[in-house]
């Protein structure tokens, strides 16, 4: 067969011609005439494969560089930080070397979502930047439950605030007392709050700073949120029980009118009309006393309250809903609060270092709400709080008295809350106890 006559296979190439009646793309094939054309032909095949390639979308390069602002990167860095105390946003810039013309437009998609003012101390913030360090996302947790996320949006950017979601379980804690509440549950933030929501559950009933017994057990069934299979923090006590002394208290978390409190057993509510003391403190340095010698005076006198030594600026609440009936200086009391409550009750914070916001005569203030910090102000030998109760103005001895419970679960709800309380106690008395957790960032 002569080389004229040999045909070979055709080579598809796109050469983007268009055809004379369609006006589409097309193909043009390709036939060498002669072998001596053979080594060409080959080289043309693989510019044309090469071109068909682009053609159709693909590329030899698997990282190719992409120009255009809206194109994701091949690979992004990553950076991440706490904020500092006193550490701005402008300064969390600057320490990374970032343009200060991309904070004008991070700070101009963040007006109205999230003020960077409002960026707190000990969270936790991430950004991504492409290797030429460029900003494509910055990422600030604002708490627990929330993020603002800043991302690229052409030759500007966008931001968004995000709940951040959490799978929840249920998780059954127990301890013993040695020393206090908070240190039978370990270190970490997390427990520390799940050591003061335990105690202001039984707040009424248990006083957590000076009848606690080494060898009191607790036991509690609490909502555990993780993300990412990581624990993050506690949810809700759903039932707890204490024993104190020998004496047992049970706690069953309950919605009544869309408001969760706690009940005993019969439904009855833990909440009290007082609580058992307006502050955390040290010791009680003087009782309730017909007849007391006063460390300034140096005589005998009675002592119609209660002195909480407590350091300094110990926090200091009101024991029951009321109303300020005075707020200011009295005297051997220094810095005086008086809260007038319902039923003829009236309550005396004194030697206060000074007065919570807001605390001034008339104010309305609700049970537990701080209302100043523990001073020396007045006739006093150091810092703690004297406090007073006063039944239709006549003195009673506040750790005596017996204080009316709130309101029960009501008689219509009854049912339900007896089949809540008793598949939580199932819960509390069945499930295996685990570890305290410590939360990660």
């Amino acid at each position: 067969m002569a080389d004229t006559d040999r045909r070979e296979a055709p080579f598809l190439c796109p050469a983007r011609t268009r055809g004379a009646e369609t006006g589409q793309r097309g193909f043009q094939r390709v036939t060498p005439a002669k072998k001596a054309l053979g080594p060409t032909l080959l080289v043309l095949a693989g510019i044309c494969l090469f071109a068909a390639l682009l053609f159709l979308g693909g590329s030899p390069d698997p990282n190719p560089v992409r120009t255009s602002a809206k194109a994701e990167p091949a690979h992004l860095l990553r950076i991440t930080g706490i904020v500092e105390k006193g550490q701005s946003l402008y300064e969390i810039f600057k320490r990374h070397g970032f343009d200060p013309r991309e904070l004008f437009h991070v700070k101009e998609a963040l007006a109205g979502v999230h003020s960077p003012r409002e960026f707190r101390s000990g969270q936790p913030y991430e950004i991504h930047v492409d290797p030429e360090k460029r900003l494509h996302a910055f990422v600030y947790w604002v708490n627990d439950d929330s993020l603002v996320r800043v991302t690229r949006a052409g030759e500007g950017y966008q931001a968004e605030k995000l709940n951040l979601e959490y799978e929840k379980r249920i998780l059954c804690l127990e301890g013993s007392i040695e020393d206090n509440l908070i240190a039978s549950m370990g270190g970490g933030q997390q427990n520390l709050l799940l050591a003061l929501n335990l105690s202001d559950i039984f707040a009424w009933d248990i006083d957590f700073t000076t009848a606690l017994r080494k060898g009191d057990t607790f036991r509690i069934l609490v909502e555990g949120l993780y993300r990412e299979g990581e624990f993050k923090k506690y949810g809700d006590i759903l039932a707890a029980e204490f024993v104190n002394d020998g004496v047992l208290s049970r706690a069953y978390r309950f919605e009544v009118d869309g408001r969760a409190d706690y009940y005993d057993a019969g439904g009855r509510s833990l909440r009290k009309a007082f609580l058992k003391a307006p502050l955390s403190f040290r010791r009680v340095s003087s009782g309730f006393s017909k007849s007391r010698l006063h460390p300034v005076l140096k005589i005998r006198r009675a002592h119609n309250g209660t002195d909480y030594v407590a350091p300094k600026g110990t926090p200091v609440s009101a024991m029951s809903n009321g109303q300020v009936i005075s707020a200011g200086w009295q005297g051997g009391y220094g810095k005086l609060v008086v809260i007038r409550h319902p039923n003829g009750y009236k309550t005396f914070y004194g030697h206060l270092s000074g007065f919570a916001k807001g605390v001034r005569k008339g104010a309305v203030v609700t049970q537990g709400q701080l209302i100043g910090t523990v001073g020396s102000t007045g006739m006093s030998t150091g810092p703690h709080l004297h406090f007073e109760m006063r039944v239709n103005d006549r003195p009673v001895n506040p750790r005596k008295v017996v204080i009316p419970p709130g309101d029960p679960v009501p008689e219509a709800l009854l049912a339900s809350y007896k089949a809540s309380r008793d598949d939580l106690a199932g819960r509390l008395a069945s499930v295996p106890p685990m570890r305290f957790e410590t939360a990660s960032r």
